[in-house]
């Protein structure tokens, strides 16, 4: 999602970069640029009138800092702007104990509402047991596919051949009862906005009183999509939006025109098909991506959830310390597989667009088979590796000699690498086994030296 208008973007700043000098000229040429790059996103061309000219006003005539780079003074203005009209910090919603907490979801039919319950019920089941309701009595065979995720999933689910307002009120009833501290309305949608569909998702609304409303949005449909939750909005008065296939293709203009227009943010987005591809939207994380900078945080909370604590404490201390051996690069190669693969890690990266288009999924795959064909004790010392061991690790893992000696030479490299950033390892690694929450350490990131990942 948005790497096209992140390419674009950081054209932009590529181009002003190679300029000799930083003029009014070219900031304005710059500008321009970035006004045609979020049109070819399908951002609402209202927005991006307003964008670039707040950017403009902020940009041309700023007062030149002593020691700052001009162009990375448009650099932060720009990444300011962008994480402005994405939103405000995304707080996401609380369960508040002692209460049945409701949720209700609300969009236009296939907006992928259905999947997106069980992901939220799947996202807060540590915090909460969930009970997922199916209302939509329109849709053939949505209860059922609801009733399969719930069980596939283990979680309670609720329905009844009743109208979707006594469904509701009734599930809320059966919540209370059987103790679900947190209730997860799937409501009926239709291929477009009706008046029969609002009145129904307002009398449910009075019916059962949601503490959250959010309007489920497929992130594919583009900016048309910011009229329709603007008019959920007027009738529900919606907390925010949830965005669905936010790992598409999709150009992003509904990203970056729904809070400017409704006023409300994206709180969480859909990642993939799995129930657990589901996360918070953090806009400054977005914001980051879009001008290059990568998404560390993210990657760094995707990854602690991916291994265990003292995992990272030991793989982190064998990093520093320089002895990282092939059994640890093993297990690091299946961490990336928990991740999503090595293009998910790529993209949280500020690397340049060459390096992220490239795919190095069968180099991984040659390097795993490599590994497996070592036995342990050649795992643990890859420099008893004689001709004849070579040999045999050829005929298991199907590459050649030329594979083995550029993949044990890219190994030592990497590994002089690490050690010579271990200043860097030590900050991620008070960061990554910190028992506080990732965004209280959002200092400790700046820490990091970042020089050697500028465009």
């Amino acid at each position: 999602m948005l790497d096209r208008l992140q390419e674009k973007i950081k054209d932009v700043f590529r181009n002003l970069s190679g300029s000799g000098k930083i003029s009014e000229k070219n900031i304005e040429d710059g500008i321009r640029e970035i006004k045609l790059a979020l049109l070819e996103a399908d951002v609402n061309y209202k927005v991006v009138k307003e964008f670039v000219d707040e950017i403009k006003r902020e940009s041309i005539g700023q007062k030149v800092i002593s020691n700052v780079n001009p162009v990375d003074l448009f650099y932060k203005i720009v990444y300011e702007k962008i994480k402005e009209y994405l939103g405000p910090e995304n707080k996401g919603f609380d369960i508040k104990p002692g209460k049945t907490n409701i949720v209700m979801l609300v969009g236009l039919q296939g907006s992928g509402k259905t999947t997106t319950a069980a992901k939220l019920a799947y996202f807060f089941k540590d915090k909460a047991s969930p009970l997922i309701v199916g209302a939509d009595i329109y849709r053939p065979a949505a209860k059922e596919q609801l009733r399969n995720l719930a069980v596939s999933n283990n979680f309670a689910f609720y329905t009844e051949d009743k109208d979707p307002v006594t469904i509701c009120k009734n599930a809320i009833n059966y919540a209370k009862k059987n103790l679900h501290n947190l209730v997860i309305l799937d409501t009926a949608g239709r291929l477009h906005i009706d008046n029969e569909l609002m009145k129904e998702l307002v009398d449910i609304k009075k019916a059962v009183l949601p503490d959250y409303i959010f309007f489920v949005a497929d992130a594919m449909v583009g900016q048309s999509i910011v009229d329709v939750a603007k008019s959920f909005d007027e009738h529900l008065d919606i907390n925010g939006v949830i965005l669905t296939k936010f790992d598409s293709d999709a150009k992003g203009g509904a990203t970056l025109s729904i809070k400017k227009v409704t006023g409300k943010s994206i709180s969480f987005i859909g990642v993939g098909e799995k129930i657990q591809d589901f996360e918070v939207f953090y806009p400054e994380r977005i914001a980051s991506r879009l001008i290059g900078r990568g998404d560390i945080l993210t990657l760094v909370e995707k990854t602690t959830k991916a291994i265990e604590e003292y995992e990272i404490k030991e793989m982190t201390e064998k990093m520093m310390s320089g002895k990282m051996d092939l059994e640890d690069l093993l297990k690091q190669l299946k961490v990336l597989k928990k991740l999503g693969g090595v293009s998910a890690v790529m993209e949280m990266l500020p690397l340049p667009s060459g390096v992220k288009n490239a795919d190095p999924s069968e180099e991984i795959k040659k390097m795993e088979a490599i590994i497996l064909s070592m036995t342990p004790l050649e795992r643990k010392n890859y420099r008893i590796l004689n001709i004849s061991r070579k040999k045999r690790i050829v005929g298991g893992s199907g590459t050649t000699m030329r594979d083995i000696t550029k993949f044990l030479d890219n190994f030592q490299k990497m590994s002089k690498m690490v050690k010579k950033f271990s200043k860097n390892a030590k900050i991620l690694e008070k960061f990554m086994t910190s028992n506080k929450n990732v965004l209280d350490l959002n200092d400790k990131i700046k820490d990091i030296d970042l020089k050697n990942f500028k465009l």
